[in-house]
């Protein structure tokens, strides 16, 4: 059952920046019981399939740096790697997080149950497989991994709930984050420089925090300490991210395609799927 009653998550109306960046934290926070733990198991398994890379590659911990000039190939295919696992952790929260987003805009609050429950659960596997892949291609040619991220944030937002079959969801996720001169694009990308940046701060600042106060010696524990602390980040991120990108959905939707117009403006009854679907 849905709990009734209109939540302040996602206004209908174009948002600013600020406002964007807010309604992902609110959404987030709606749906944490949900997204948090989903998102702890992807960050565990991203750790240990990057592990492997790490070791051919002599990155350390707490930086992981390459150790050796003569790995600098093997670190450049990490860095690609780790691109497109955190691509394909974000697309795959994107679907519980898209669908507690349109509950939001439409004044309702899915209950756990229903957010785990499949909604185009195997399209969005392969969606999250594609966007990770091309991600994940894209780092390896450098600059390009900036805009195969920005512009594959909405796919599985489009799949989730704009109605159109699987195949022309990444056509128009790519329309719809190029809207607007790229906005939703550049806030995508804005997004994932502040989790880096945390990401950064606590990977660096926890080892050497504990080092400080010399409790137990942290380098011979510097690797499960650098794990732990970069999973308890991912674990906050990457449902923050997936919620930034069901948010930038909406609200690009209402921008340029008059959703918000649409939702005020429908009789009453109307089924929700027919409501969110895309008009040809």
């Amino acid at each position: 059952m849905s709990d009734a009653g209109p939540i302040a998550v996602l206004p209908r109306r174009p948002l600013t920046v600020g406002e964007l960046l807010d309604s992902a934290v609110l959404l987030l926070r709606d749906q944490a019981r949900v997204l948090l733990p989903l998102a702890a198991a992807l960050a565990v398994a991203e750790q240990a399939l990057l592990y492997p890379l790490r070791t051919l590659a002599h990155a350390h911990p707490p930086g992981w740096w390459p150790g050796d000039e003569h790995r600098l190939g093997w670190y450049w295919l990490l860095l690609a790697v780790g691109a497109g696992t955190e691509a394909a952790i974000v697309a795959l929260l994107g679907n519980p997080a898209a669908r507690g987003g349109a509950a939001a805009l439409l004044g309702r609050r899915l209950a756990p149950s229903e957010l785990l429950r499949g909604a185009r659960a195997g399209a969005t596997l392969l969606a999250a497989a594609l966007v990770g892949l091309t991600v994940a291609v894209a780092g390896l040619a450098g600059p390009a991994w900036f805009v195969a991220y920005g512009l594959l944030g909405l796919v599985v937002p489009v799949l989730v709930l704009d109605g159109v079959a699987s195949y022309r969801a990444p056509g128009r996720a790519v329309r719809l984050a190029g809207r607007v001169g790229g906005r939703a694009a550049a806030v995508r990308l804005l997004g994932y420089l502040g989790w880096w940046l945390v990401r950064v701060g606590v990977g660096l600042g926890v080892p050497y925090g504990l080092g400080l106060l010399d409790l137990f010696d942290v380098s011979a524990w510097a690797l499960p300490v650098a794990v732990v602390a970069q999973v308890a980040v991912n674990t906050l991120a990457y449902p923050a991210l997936a919620c930034l990108d069901a948010v930038l959905h909406l609200e690009t939707r209402m921008r340029t395609e008059g959703l918000d117009i649409r939702l005020s403006r429908a009789p009453a009854g109307v089924p929700e799927p027919e409501l969110l679907a895309a008009r040809r």
